[in-house]
C-alpha cells in the first residue's frame, strides 16, 4: 500500500464526515475502509484514515484507537441519521467526554490545544468535536448524498448551498443516466 493510496470514492470531507465516509457503497457491496475494504487489513485501513485525515503525526494507529474511532463513527451515523434520538446524542457526548480544550496563550496570540486523558481517544474525539463545528456553523449544509444507492456524507460548499451529490462525476452522473434512461423507454 502506498500513502496515497485511498480505496474511498469520497475524501477531503471535515474530519467528522470523512469518518463517515470511512463506510461506502460500491456496486451494491458495503465496504468499510476499517473491515477489509481494498484487502487492506483493519490498521492499514486505520492508519490510511489517520492519513488523510492529516492525524497520522499526532496519533497511534492501534487496536484502542480503532475501536474508539469505531465508537465515535456509530455516534456519527446514528446522529446524522436522526438528530433528535436521545441514545444518540448521549453516545456522541460520551465520546466528547474523553478530550477538552485547553485555551492557550502562544507567541502567536490565542490559542486552543485538544488534550486527553487516553490519546487513543484522540481521533474519535476529533471527529466528534468537528461535528459540532460544523452544526455551530451551517448544520443545513450537513448532507447525505440524494443518490438512493449512496450512503456517503458531505458538507455543501457551494455558494447557494444546493449541492445534492457526493460527487458530481458519480453520484450526479448516475442519476442524470437513470433520467435519460426513464425518458427514453417513454419515447418508445
Amino acid at each position: 500500500m502506498t500513502a496515497t493510496t485511498d480505496p474511498r470514492p469520497l475524501t477531503g470531507e471535515p474530519v467528522s464526515l470523512d469518518l463517515l465516509n470511512t463506510r461506502w457503497r460500491h456496486e451494491g457491496e458495503d465496504l468499510d475502509l476499517f473491515a477489509g475494504a481494498a484487502g487492506l487489513s483493519r490498521m492499514e485501513g486505520l492508519t490510511l484514515w489517520l492519513r488523510s485525515a492529516g492525524l497520522a503525526d499526532r496519533f497511534r494507529a492501534d487496536a484502542p484507537t480503532l475501536i474508539h474511532l469505531l465508537t465515535a463513527r456509530e455516534a456519527l451515523a446514528r446522529i446524522t441519521t436522526d438528530p433528535e434520538d436521545p441514545a444518540a446524542r448521549s453516545l456522541l457526548d460520551a465520546v466528547l467526554g474523553h478530550g477538552r480544550i485547553r485555551p492557550t496563550l502562544t507567541a502567536e496570540g490565542p490559542g486552543e490545544v485538544p488534550e486527553f486523558e487516553d490519546r487513543a481517544w484522540g481521533p474519535a474525539w476529533t471527529a466528534a468535536h468537528d461535528y459540532l463545528r460544523l452544526l455551530r456553523t451551517a448544520p443545513e449544509r450537513i448532507r447525505t448524498c440524494a443518490h438512493e444507492a449512496c450512503v456517503l456524507h458531505f458538507f455543501d460548499t457551494s455558494r447557494n448551498g444546493t449541492r445534492r451529490w457526493c460527487s458530481m462525476a458519480i453520484c450526479g452522473n448516475r442519476a442524470k443516466a437513470s433520467r435519460h434512461y426513464a425518458r427514453s423507454r417513454e419515447d418508445h
